[in-house]
């Protein structure tokens, strides 16, 4: 069973940045792609960036897309979510998901994801 640990979340101003990065151990080489979702309270959880492992390729959401950056270490089994700009609305859980499947194109449902890390809270103050 694949294990994922998030870590780098925390309480930031609105405009700056942060950087969550999310470490995969245990059966590592069935994943093929590692995801970003975010769940806000009483809002249901939503796809932010997805990457696939063996070429890099990536996909955003549009409130991601020019301000977070997904990138991967395959070596290293991680993969980084860089958040630049953040803004209040950008407050949440973030949750590091990762697939064992063949997507393509890549996956932005939740329930796509087979693994699940516990989350790591952000909050951007305004």
């Amino acid at each position: 069973q694949v294990q994922l640990v998030e870590s780098g979340g925390g309480l930031v101003q609105a405009g700056d940045s942060l950087t969550l990065s999310c470490a995969a151990s245990r059966r590592t080489f069935n994943i093929y792609v590692m995801g970003w979702f975010r769940q806000a309270p009483g809002k249901e959880r939503e796809f932010v960036a997805t990457i696939r492992r063996s070429d890099g390729s990536t996909f955003y959401a549009d409130s991601a897309k020019g301000r977070f950056t997904i990138s991967r270490d395959s070596a290293k089994n991680t993969v980084d979510l860089q958040m630049n700009s953040l803004r209040p609305e950008d407050t949440a859980v973030y949750f590091c998901a990762a697939s064992a499947v063949v997507n393509v194109p890549l996956p932005q449902r939740a329930q796509e994801y087979s693994y699940w890390g516990q989350g790591t809270q952000v909050t951007v103050s305004s």
